[in-house]
């Protein structure tokens, strides 16, 4: 097994440190989060950060790379807007998804130029990927600082939630395999999900015979 103290992850080359440590939390959720500026011209980024923060009021998080000397249009447009979507990544749209990462024009839409189609919900001002199964729309609460690396934890609260009806229990259980929902590995890699049990609420007194 191969060892990496702290010395020795300080001193790799920047892109073997870069693909390391992105890839050592395992696979992360595959999302598109779309927003609009105040042109309404829209905006699709693919990230693989958002996380549950509590389910009553219903929150997500995720987490944007320092904002110095770079333009980050979904800050600005979730800092302008205060609304936006996040979208399950398709299995069969990864290499679309993936591209949206590239470094486009504020003025130009990652919907048109990664072939994603713009859906909108009445009355909610922030565009949803038509393509994704399972779409959310949010609504801005806070930004957290994260001082040690200049990041930004963006919180927002869940207004809508659409998921296909086929993936959802009626215990309200997401099926994310009959979803083709997609994972990420490090930067640049991209999984299938496939399910592999569900299991009971845990109790001490109820351990299985383990293998």
């Amino acid at each position: 097994m191969k060892h990496y103290k702290k010395e020795n992850i300080i001193d790799l080359e920047k892109v073997k440190r870069l693909n390391i440590i992105n890839s050592i939390t395992g696979i992360k959720p595959g999302n598109l989060i779309g927003s609009m500026d105040n042109d309404k011209t829209t905006n699709l980024a693919i990230f693989s950060s958002v996380v549950h923060l509590g389910s009553q009021p219903a929150l997500l998080g995720f987490i944007l790379r320092p904002q110095l000397n770079v333009v980050r249009d979904t800050y600005n447009n979730i800092m302008s807007n205060k609304l936006y979507t996040i979208n399950h990544l398709p299995e069969n749209y990864t290499l679309n998804g993936h591209y949206t990462s590239a470094k486009f024009n504020s003025d130009e839409s990652e919907f048109k130029f990664c072939k994603f189609t713009e859906w909108f919900h009445d009355g909610f001002d922030a565009p949803f990927v038509k393509e994704s199964s399972l779409k959310i729309g949010l609504k801005f609460q806070e930004s957290i600082p994260i001082k040690i690396n200049n990041t930004i934890m963006i919180v927002g609260s869940v207004e809508h939630i659409f998921v296909n009806s086929e993936a959802l229990s009626e215990e309200g259980y997401i099926d994310l395999e009959k979803l083709h929902s997609t994972g990420i590995g490090g930067l640049n890699s991209y999984y299938k999900l496939k399910k592999i049990s569900s299991y009971p609420y845990a109790i001490r007194n109820e351990l299985p015979d383990f293998k």
